[in-house]
């Protein structure tokens, strides 16, 4: 199965072993570059995808790792982070980050540990699907493993949650 995976899913795979994630790599026909993609593609719930989100934060790389369901409030993220700015960051600087394009992004697997933010709202979920490295790839875990894998904060994302 790995063999056939893209380079960059490889190192994603070989992150999640090594941090005890059970979970395999599935390999999509069609690509799952936004939630809802990810969601039909796999039978669940917008809600369920966590969604792998690069700002800067105060000019620093920020990995937010949210649910489908909702936008990140940036305002509200940086009061809670106390931070003076987070914005969304660019094409490049997301590859410079992780090391992955933008809609294959993974919760781990890139070239140095990313300051991360996990929604809280993804705890509503018995399973989470999160990209893989690659726009067509994607990886099933739990709420518990994404924190491991992340060693992210858990945090609300928006005013709502």
């Amino acid at each position: 199965m790995t063999s056939s995976l893209p380079a960059r899913s490889l190192a994603v795979a070989e992150a999640l072993a090594a941090a005890g994630v059970s979970g395999e790599i599935v390999v999509l026909p069609d690509s799952a570059r936004t939630a809802a993609e990810a969601a039909a593609a796999l039978g669940c719930e917008v809600g369920a995808i966590a969604n792998s989100l690069v700002f800067s934060c105060d000019g620093e790389p920020l990995l937010v790792m949210t649910s489908g369901s909702h936008r990140v409030d940036t305002a509200y993220l940086a009061a809670r982070l106390g931070a003076d700015a987070i914005d969304r960051a660019s094409a490049a600087q997301v590859r410079e980050a992780t090391g992955q394009a933008i809609g294959g992004v993974a919760p781990t697997g890139h070239p140095a540990p990313l300051r991360t933010v996990v929604d809280t709202a993804l705890q509503r979920y018995e399973v989470l699907w999160a990209a893989a490295g690659h726009p067509h790839t994607v990886v099933p875990m739990t709420y518990e493993e994404l924190l491991r894998v992340t060693a992210g904060t858990p945090s609300a994302v928006v005013a709502t949650d």
